[in-house]
């Protein structure tokens, strides 16, 4: 099976809602008939940079750690149709996770932050649906074509989504509540 966090083009159409209520989410996706993919499963994510220089573009080099193994991905500047967000994106799973980041930082790439969630997927279509719990809240996320259809027939509003990633909704927190750890975890490793 194609992983299901891939879309079928190296573009990425997603929409992202916050305080999310996940089981009534849930409950709905089963109404509507929709696949689930994956029960809930603990997701590890290594953000890499060199001197700024992705962050400088508003990229970034990610490597994922999850139920199936590992995953690097890149990603492109956001920008917007509607209230989709819409990135440039190049993935593919790694055998070895630990051989992959001695390769990165070789390169000279060194993690600076990092962010962990509980993810659990399911499809509709070709609209993939992520029911993400995260430290700092839960969130939904529609990716592919005719997710903005999807999200409202799920009881959001486009207009509500979250234009932020991960990383930036974290640098925000960070600001109400200074004494969190640095990065987005559930505990410290």
């Amino acid at each position: 099976m194609a992983d299901p966090h891939k879309s079928p083009s190296a573009e990425e159409r997603e929409l992202k809602f916050s305080n999310v209520e996940l089981s009534s989410l849930r409950d709905r996706l089963s109404d509507l008939e929709a696949e689930r993919v994956s029960a809930p499963s603990f997701e590890d994510n290594w953000i890499f940079d060199r001197n700024g220089e992705l962050l400088d573009e508003a990229c970034f080099l990610r490597l994922r750690l999850d139920g199936q193994g590992a995953q690097l991905t890149y990603k492109g500047p956001a920008r917007f149709e509607g209230h989709t967000k819409i990135r440039l994106e190049h993935q593919t799973r790694v055998e070895d996770a630990d051989s992959a980041r001695e390769i990165l930082e070789s390169l000279g790439y060194t993690v600076t932050r990092r962010y962990q969630k509980m993810r659990e997927v399911w499809r509709l279509g070709g609209v993939v649906i992520s029911l993400d719990h995260t430290p700092i809240g839960d969130f939904a996320e529609f990716e592919g074509d005719g997710g903005e259809k999807v999200a409202e027939r799920c009881g959001f509003v486009a207009a509500d989504a979250e234009r932020r990633a991960y990383l930036r909704l974290y640098e925000d927190y960070l600001v109400e509540n200074p004494d969190a750890p640095r990065d987005m975890t559930f505990r410290d490793d």
